[in-house]
This record gives C-alpha cells, structure tokens and sequence, in this order.
C-alpha cells in the first residue's frame, strides 16, 4: 500500500469520527430539551399549603390539649364537691327514731323496730360517706337480740341510707302454764329459747302450743332439740290419725301426757317407744267418740291393750 493510499484512509476515519461524535451530541440536546423545566409558582403554591396543614394541625392540637385541660379541671372540682357533698352522709339523728329514711328495717316479724333501733343507739352514725362506712359493729349489735339468726346490711349512697335485713329464728314450739293463759316464751327450730319479751308471735307462724309450768315436773328450760323433736312428731301423728288439728300437747306431768284436738282430749301416758303405736289406735275409737251422747272427759290411750272413754 502506498502512502497516499495510506493518508486517505485515515482521513476517511477521522470523518466517520466526527460525524459519530455529532449524533451523539444532537440525542444529548434532544433529550435533555424532553425534560419539564420546573414553575416557580407552583413550588409556591405548594410551600403555602403545607404551611397553611402544619398551622391547622397545630390549632387543633392547641384545642384538643385546651379541651383536655378544662375537663380535667372540671373532673376535679365535681371530686372535690361530691365528696363534700350533703348527701352522702347519713343523717345524725338516723338511730334515735323509728320510720325515718336513713334507717329501713325489713323482714323483722318477732322483733320490734323499736328493739333494733335501741340497740343501734350503742353504735355511732357514721361520720364519712355512707359508701365508706363499716357496718360490722352494728351487725354485732343486732346479733345480741336472741331472735335475730343473721343481718344482711345494704349501703346505698345517695341519698345515704341503710336497708337492714333481718333473718330471724322460726318459732316451732310455744309455752303456756296453762290453756287459757297466753303464752309465756317459745322454741325456735334451732333450738333457742326466747322469752315473753317477744310476745305475742304474729299469726303467720304456726306453732304448736304446750303446756308446761317450768317450775317442776319436766322443767321446758332443759328440754333439748330431741325433746322438741318428739313434740313435733306426736303433734304430727295425732294429726295425722284424727284428721284434726292439735289444740295443744299437755306436758304438765311429764309421765301422764294429753293431746287435745277439737273432738275430745287424749290421754296418751308416758312418752315411750310405745306412743306412736297408742296413737296409731285413734281412728278405731274416735268415730265411737262422736257417738256418745254424754260428755267425755278424755278418751284414753295410755295401756298397751286396752281403749276406753272416761266420762265426765
């Protein structure tokens, strides 16, 4: 290859050079002139909403810890007041009398109000709010009186007051010296003898009356659970064999004991294994009973084999 030939090659590549760098430089121009020049207004506008959100926020935020504060204070003041307030506490007076509205005693049918309200003279009216008070000392108190089982105390705080719930002993057996005389005392279920300060029991209890002078023969103030429950179980099978109700059960001699029911009066002797089966014999005899024309004294069932009327 000549040197002529030489020289136009390389000039022939140095133009392909050029023209190479040319387009290169005209796509560079072309694509930056694509890019959106940026408006100096819209970053304006856009700076002045978010000032215009972070002042909103910020107003908000002063309301809410405004509003937070007010109630705060108001909770405290409505505090402060509702515990100086009147009405929680009980009136100082509530003990000293009968049918006031500090005091509701309820379900007390054998002990007076009165009896409870001079009991609870020994207890102070409470001083703080009824919600605060303790009410053991006056559930101590109640519990001196002998027919009271158990008190159930309820608070209630505004206006202060207090329900006293009384559980009183169920009266099963009353004691009389004789017939015609008005009880004296009586037994409770459980076993407790009460005295004649609470008499005369309300007609809703069902009783069983027994005469009884307490002073000799089978002295009523020893008698146990199983004495009252043989009582109970003679009443209930002279009942049971006459059709009739026990008038009352004739304890005055203990070894020559009588029942009376409405047709006649029923000597059934000495309390034994053997009564149950004398009382058995009752309906044989007591139909004769109603027959006879003279007045019986009692019908008698104290032997073992042998029935008889004695008249008077």
């Amino acid at each position: 290859m000549t040197d002529d030939e030489v020289n136009h090659n390389e000039e022939n590549e140095l133009a392909e050079y050029h023209e190479f760098s040319e387009t290169i430089a005209v796509e560079t121009v072309s694509e930056d002139d694509e890019e959106p020049v940026a408006d100096g207004k819209h970053l304006v506008k856009k700076k002045r909403r978010e000032r215009l959100v972070r002042k909103g926020r910020m107003k908000q935020e002063r309301f809410r810890a405004f509003i937070r504060f007010f109630l705060s204070l108001f909770f405290i003041m409505f505090l402060v007041y509702g515990l100086k307030c009147k009405g929680w506490y009980m009136d100082k007076n509530a003990f000293t009398y009968v049918g006031g509205r500090s005091v509701e005693i309820i379900n007390n049918k054998i002990v007076p109000s009165h009896k409870i309200l001079v009991l609870l003279k020994n207890s102070n009216v409470p001083n703080v709010p009824v919600y605060m008070a303790r009410t053991d000392a006056i559930k101590k108190e109640l519990l001196k009186l002998s027919p009271i089982e158990d008190v159930y105390i309820r608070r209630y705080a505004f206006p202060a007051r207090l329900q006293i719930i009384v559980k009183e002993r169920i009266p099963i057996i009353t004691i009389a010296p004789d017939e015609k005389v008005s009880p004296v005392a009586f037994f409770t279920s459980d076993g407790k003898l009460i005295g004649h300060e609470y008499l005369p029991l309300s007609p809703s209890y069902k009783t069983i009356k027994v005469l009884s002078y307490g002073n000799k023969g089978d002295d009523y103030h020893k008698w146990d659970l199983k004495r009252l429950h043989e009582i109970e179980k003679i009443n209930k099978y002279v009942e049971t064999y006459s059709k009739e109700p026990v008038q009352y059960i004739d304890f005055r001699n203990p070894n020559d004991v009588y029942v009376r029911i409405k047709t006649v009066n029923i000597r059934i002797g000495r309390i034994d294994e053997n009564v149950y089966k004398r009382i058995e014999r009752i309906p044989s005899i007591l139909p004769q009973v109603k027959l006879v024309d003279s007045k019986v004294k009692y019908l008698d069932l104290s032997w073992e084999k042998v029935n008889y009327l004695k008249l008077e």
